[in-house]
């Protein structure tokens, strides 16, 4: 299913200021306001939504050190078995061009204070987990970096990562925390999950981003390790297509007025509540932002998303409308 709506929230009017290659099959895009107007500040981790030609909205993370640029900057890996984003980007986007995106937000932050950082990339997932690294850098706050990829030619910003320097500019220093690995090169330098993860602690926290199948891996080592979920942070690019054969229809009500709105077999609860007449912020539409979590008050949902934590689905009290559905008839939601 193609996004089609835009998040509720400011649009900005950007220009494509530079196109750049970053890999193989890799562009970077920098992004300047087409107004005098600065961009809003950014935290780490952050996303923006880019409306690209022909009506499609998709998500990419902003890889430069927050509070540093007075532009935003993204990778975009062309992936022809993507939802056809990264292939409208790389084929139609040129320098000059003028385009719209949301106000940057932010489902994958550091945590603050001084614990440690493992921060784990694969692929094009490098770019939210540099701007962390480059702001943990800047804070010397203690991180170890993890970027693992098919071959170097494939990793993008390896210059970038190079570069990382503490804030009393020891690179050498911060080098050591940063490890590569490729699928290509000799055995010793291959990624043992186990190792790089290590013992959990209640000072360490892990991030991780990239491929569906390579961030499972690492999590679930994670929990083998018994990491708490608390201390495990994750940002999916996309989610795995869902068996809907057999979904049945359902109904929601909204708590403060008691209106009661039927979801059809072959509908979302979100397009439901849009149909119905509410502005639902909405953004990927595949359970992976964040955007639309709503809290449940009563009935049981079905969790299909790739946002919430095992911890959170089991409580039952919030779900996504985006891609999620109900084990009971009813569905109570705090709206």
């Amino acid at each position: 299913m193609e996004t089609v709506k835009s998040p509720v929230g400011d649009t900005l009017q950007v220009r494509v200021s530079a196109r750049t290659p970053l890999a193989e099959d890799i562009l970077g895009y920098e992004f300047t306001p087409v107004s005098d107007t600065p961009l809003p500040d950014f935290e780490a981790g952050a996303h923006i939504d880019v409306h690209l030609p022909g009506g499609l909205v998709r998500q990419y993370s902003l890889y430069d050190l927050p509070g540093d640029t007075p532009r935003y900057r993204i990778g975009v890996l062309r992936d022809a078995r993507s939802r056809g984003g990264s292939v409208a980007f790389h084929e139609s986007v040129q320098e000059g061009d003028t385009l719209s995106i949301s106000v940057p937000r932010n489902h994958f932050a550091l945590q603050s204070g001084p614990d440690r950082s493992i921060l784990f990339a694969g692929g094009i997932g490098i770019t939210p987990i540099l701007s962390m690294a480059q702001q943990l850098a800047r804070e010397n706050r203690p991180f170890e970096l993890h970027y693992c990829g098919r071959s170097l030619p494939r990793m993008a910003l390896i210059d970038r990562l190079r570069q990382i320097a503490s804030p009393d500019g020891v690179q050498a220093q911060m080098q050591a925390q940063v490890h590569m690995h490729m699928d290509d090169g000799p055995a010793e330098q291959q990624l043992d999950a186990r190792a790089a993860i290590g013992a959990p602690s209640a000072d360490r926290h892990l991030y991780v981003c990239g491929p569906t199948g390579f961030m499972d891996t690492i999590l679930q080592t994670a929990r083998e390790l018994g990491w708490d979920e608390g201390h495990l942070h994750r940002e999916y690019f996309a989610a795995a297509p869902i068996e809907t054969s057999g979904d049945e229809r359902f109904e929601i009500e909204i708590h403060s007025s008691g209106q009661v709105i039927e979801v059809a077999a072959g509908q979302s609860v979100a397009h439901a509540l849009l149909d119905a007449g509410f502005d639902l912020p909405l953004s990927c539409e595949q359970g992976v932002c964040g955007t639309c979590v709503t809290k449940v008050l009563a009935g049981v949902p079905d969790h299909r998303d790739l946002y919430l934590t095992d911890d959170e689905r089991a409580s039952n009290d919030c779900f996504l409308p985006c891609c999620s559905r109900a084990r009971t008839s009813r569905l109570v939601l705090d709206l």
